[in-house]
Protein backbone atom coordinates (compact mmCIF):
# COMPACT_ATOMS: atom_id res chain seq x y z
CA UNK A 1 0.00 0.00 0.00
CA UNK A 2 1.25 3.67 -1.27
CA UNK A 3 0.70 5.83 1.84
CA UNK A 4 1.73 9.00 3.32
CA UNK A 5 1.33 10.64 6.61
CA UNK A 6 2.01 14.65 6.77
CA UNK A 7 2.02 17.50 8.97
CA UNK A 8 2.55 20.98 8.30
CA UNK A 9 1.99 23.62 10.52
CA UNK A 10 2.29 28.26 9.84
CA UNK A 11 1.05 31.09 11.31
CA UNK A 12 -1.76 30.72 8.97
CA UNK A 13 -2.43 27.18 9.16
CA UNK A 14 -2.24 23.70 10.87
CA UNK A 15 -2.85 20.77 8.79
CA UNK A 16 -2.66 17.22 9.66
CA UNK A 17 -3.26 14.26 6.69
CA UNK A 18 -2.82 10.14 6.19
CA UNK A 19 -3.26 9.78 2.56
CA UNK A 20 -3.40 6.32 0.68
CA UNK A 21 -3.19 6.13 -3.05
CA UNK A 22 -4.10 2.41 -3.44
CA UNK A 23 -7.71 3.17 -1.76
CA UNK A 24 -11.41 2.97 -2.48
CA UNK A 25 -12.25 6.54 -1.78
CA UNK A 26 -12.71 6.93 1.64
CA UNK A 27 -12.33 10.39 3.21
CA UNK A 28 -12.68 11.84 6.33
CA UNK A 29 -12.27 15.91 5.88
CA UNK A 30 -12.49 18.74 7.99
CA UNK A 31 -11.07 22.19 6.36
CA UNK A 32 -13.41 24.63 7.90
CA UNK A 33 -14.19 25.13 4.14
CA UNK A 34 -17.49 23.31 3.20
CA UNK A 35 -17.48 23.60 -0.47
CA UNK A 36 -14.02 22.75 -0.42
CA UNK A 37 -14.70 19.39 1.73
CA UNK A 38 -17.21 18.93 -0.41
CA UNK A 39 -14.60 19.08 -4.08
CA UNK A 40 -11.94 17.17 -2.20
CA UNK A 41 -14.13 13.99 -1.42
CA UNK A 42 -15.17 14.41 -5.30
CA UNK A 43 -11.07 14.39 -6.13
CA UNK A 44 -10.26 11.40 -4.12
CA UNK A 45 -13.86 9.33 -4.64
CA UNK A 46 -13.25 9.70 -8.30
CA UNK A 47 -9.01 8.99 -7.80
CA UNK A 48 -9.88 6.15 -5.53
CA UNK A 49 -7.65 7.80 -2.92
CA UNK A 50 -7.97 7.31 1.29
CA UNK A 51 -7.59 10.65 2.37
CA UNK A 52 -7.83 11.27 6.27
CA UNK A 53 -7.35 15.55 6.53
CA UNK A 54 -8.01 18.01 9.02
CA UNK A 55 -6.90 21.85 8.85
CA UNK A 56 -7.36 24.91 11.11
CA UNK A 57 -6.61 27.38 9.04
CA UNK A 58 -7.31 31.30 9.27
CA UNK A 59 -10.56 31.27 8.01
CA UNK A 60 -11.38 35.08 9.35
CA UNK A 61 -9.25 36.32 6.66
CA UNK A 62 -10.57 34.10 3.95
CA UNK A 63 -10.00 30.60 2.41
CA UNK A 64 -6.75 31.39 1.11
CA UNK A 65 -4.07 29.69 3.10
CA UNK A 66 -6.80 26.78 4.28
CA UNK A 67 -7.08 26.43 0.48
CA UNK A 68 -3.55 26.52 -1.13
CA UNK A 69 -2.18 24.87 2.08
CA UNK A 70 -4.09 22.13 1.68
CA UNK A 71 -3.00 21.59 -2.04
CA UNK A 72 0.81 21.80 -0.62
CA UNK A 73 0.30 19.30 1.56
CA UNK A 74 -1.73 17.17 -0.56
CA UNK A 75 0.67 17.88 -3.48
CA UNK A 76 3.90 16.43 -1.35
CA UNK A 77 2.34 13.38 0.58
CA UNK A 78 1.22 11.83 -3.22
CA UNK A 79 4.33 12.48 -4.38
CA UNK A 80 5.65 10.80 -0.85
CA UNK A 81 3.26 7.58 -0.74
CA UNK A 82 4.48 7.19 -4.99
CA UNK A 83 7.63 6.90 -3.61
CA UNK A 84 10.63 6.40 -6.60
CA UNK A 85 7.39 5.97 -9.25
CA UNK A 86 8.49 2.47 -10.59
CA UNK A 87 5.89 0.23 -12.49
CA UNK A 88 3.35 3.22 -12.46
CA UNK A 89 1.62 4.43 -16.00
CA UNK A 90 3.41 7.80 -15.04
CA UNK A 91 0.06 9.34 -17.69
CA UNK A 92 -3.41 9.67 -17.16
CA UNK A 93 -6.55 11.57 -18.81
CA UNK A 94 -10.03 12.05 -18.21
CA UNK A 95 -13.53 13.86 -19.26
CA UNK A 96 -15.56 14.52 -16.93
CA UNK A 97 -19.17 15.77 -17.82
CA UNK A 98 -21.23 17.36 -14.64
CA UNK A 99 -24.93 18.53 -16.24
CA UNK A 100 -23.70 21.37 -18.61
CA UNK A 101 -20.69 21.29 -17.86
CA UNK A 102 -17.65 19.45 -19.02
CA UNK A 103 -13.85 19.52 -18.16
CA UNK A 104 -10.88 17.87 -19.23
CA UNK A 105 -7.59 17.00 -17.40
CA UNK A 106 -4.43 15.36 -18.21
CA UNK A 107 -1.25 14.77 -15.77
CA UNK A 108 2.04 13.10 -16.13
CA UNK A 109 3.83 12.44 -12.66
CA UNK A 110 7.07 13.50 -14.70
CA UNK A 111 8.95 14.94 -12.33
CA UNK A 112 8.64 18.78 -13.58
CA UNK A 113 5.76 20.96 -12.18
CA UNK A 114 3.56 22.51 -14.68
CA UNK A 115 0.01 23.48 -14.24
CA UNK A 116 -1.35 24.90 -17.17
CA UNK A 117 -4.97 26.03 -17.09
CA UNK A 118 -7.84 27.27 -18.49
CA UNK A 119 -10.96 27.70 -16.58
CA UNK A 120 -13.10 30.60 -15.60
CA UNK A 121 -16.21 31.19 -13.42
CA UNK A 122 -19.00 33.91 -13.07
CA UNK A 123 -19.03 34.23 -9.46
CA UNK A 124 -17.07 35.62 -7.36
CA UNK A 125 -18.14 32.09 -4.66
CA UNK A 126 -19.08 28.99 -4.81
CA UNK A 127 -20.49 28.34 -1.34
CA UNK A 128 -17.50 30.46 1.36
CA UNK A 129 -14.51 29.29 -1.31
CA UNK A 130 -13.46 31.71 -3.64
CA UNK A 131 -13.78 30.27 -7.36
CA UNK A 132 -10.31 31.82 -7.78
CA UNK A 133 -9.03 29.54 -5.42
CA UNK A 134 -9.50 26.25 -7.23
CA UNK A 135 -6.62 27.49 -9.54
CA UNK A 136 -4.65 28.16 -6.55
CA UNK A 137 -5.05 24.90 -5.15
CA UNK A 138 -4.08 22.28 -8.23
CA UNK A 139 -1.03 25.16 -8.66
CA UNK A 140 0.15 23.90 -4.92
CA UNK A 141 -0.62 20.36 -5.49
CA UNK A 142 0.85 20.09 -9.36
CA UNK A 143 4.34 21.68 -7.72
CA UNK A 144 4.29 20.09 -4.56
CA UNK A 145 3.55 16.10 -6.67
CA UNK A 146 5.93 17.42 -9.46
CA UNK A 147 3.19 16.72 -11.69
CA UNK A 148 2.64 18.34 -15.19
CA UNK A 149 -0.83 18.76 -15.51
CA UNK A 150 -3.05 20.82 -18.01
CA UNK A 151 -7.07 21.56 -16.77
CA UNK A 152 -9.32 22.88 -19.27
CA UNK A 153 -12.76 23.65 -18.59
CA UNK A 154 -14.84 22.87 -21.87
CA UNK A 155 -18.19 24.23 -21.09
CA UNK A 156 -20.59 24.77 -18.69
CA UNK A 157 -22.58 28.02 -17.10
CA UNK A 158 -22.99 26.41 -13.35
CA UNK A 159 -20.12 27.31 -11.21
CA UNK A 160 -20.91 24.61 -9.11
CA UNK A 161 -21.42 21.70 -11.85
CA UNK A 162 -17.97 23.67 -13.23
CA UNK A 163 -15.74 23.40 -10.37
CA UNK A 164 -16.78 19.83 -9.53
CA UNK A 165 -16.12 18.35 -13.17
CA UNK A 166 -12.38 20.24 -12.93
CA UNK A 167 -11.95 18.11 -9.87
CA UNK A 168 -13.44 14.67 -10.82
CA UNK A 169 -11.55 15.25 -13.99
CA UNK A 170 -8.33 15.62 -12.12
CA UNK A 171 -8.96 12.57 -9.74
CA UNK A 172 -9.85 10.53 -12.77
CA UNK A 173 -6.76 11.38 -14.72
CA UNK A 174 -4.43 10.76 -11.64
CA UNK A 175 -6.02 7.45 -10.80
CA UNK A 176 -4.96 6.19 -14.15
CA UNK A 177 -1.18 7.69 -14.37
CA UNK A 178 -0.64 6.60 -10.49
CA UNK A 179 -1.66 3.09 -11.57
CA UNK A 180 0.77 0.24 -11.55
CA UNK A 181 1.38 -1.65 -14.38
CA UNK A 182 3.26 -5.30 -14.43
CA UNK A 183 4.14 -4.30 -17.71
CA UNK A 184 6.15 -1.48 -16.76
CA UNK A 185 9.68 -2.21 -15.43
CA UNK A 186 11.26 0.14 -13.65
CA UNK A 187 10.02 3.96 -14.64
CA UNK A 188 8.41 5.27 -17.76
CA UNK A 189 11.50 7.26 -18.94
CA UNK A 190 13.48 7.40 -21.67
CA UNK A 191 16.04 9.13 -18.61
CA UNK A 192 15.21 6.15 -16.40
CA UNK A 193 14.24 8.39 -13.55
CA UNK A 194 11.03 10.43 -12.61
CA UNK A 195 12.66 13.07 -10.93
Amino acid sequence: MRTAVFSRQTKETDIRLTLCIDGSGKTELATGVGFFDHMLDALCRFAQIDLALKCAGDLAVDAHHTVEDVGICLGKAIREALGNRCGIRRVGSAYMPMDEALAFAAIDVSGRPYLAWSAEFTAPMCGTMDTQLAEEFFRAVTVNAGLTVHMNLVAGRNDHHKMEALFKAFGLALRDAVRVDANIQGVLSTKGALD
